[in-house]
């Protein structure tokens, strides 16, 4: 014979939501009422991004024209001093949204000028 006393609270089980997965307990402490609520999307509550802008064309050093290993064109002159022949070599941005640029640097000893195109 099963006693009639007072029913103790059982196993409720854990409850999904069609969405998000599982859904949590949350107690309404107002009307004592055990809710169940979805966890946000997302734990990310705010995001800050720091970029640090660097130009590029001042971390060349000038001593690249010297480098005889570098492609040399005569295709682009210096516009700083007209110098014919320039090094060039190509840079892999530390940015995903910038593509690889070619850069250039005048070979005249006293110019050093760099660019890209």
């Amino acid at each position: 014979m099963e006693s009639e006393g007072p029913s103790e609270p059982g196993f409720v089980g854990i409850r999904f939501c069609q969405d998000n997965n599982m859904l949590y307990p949350k107690e309404d402490k107002e009307s004592r009422v055990l809710l169940y609520a979805q966890e946000a999307d997302s734990s990310c509550i705010y995001v800050n991004k720091i970029t640090h802008e660097v130009d590029e064309l001042t971390q060349i050093i000038a001593d690249v024209s010297q480098d005889p290993t570098l492609p040399r064109t005569e295709d682009h002159p210096c516009q700083k001093c007209g110098h014919k022949e320039a090094v060039f070599f190509q840079s892999h941005s530390a940015r995903a949204e910038d593509a690889m640029r070619l850069y250039y640097v005048c070979t005249a000893p006293h110019c050093g000028h760099r660019w890209t195109e």
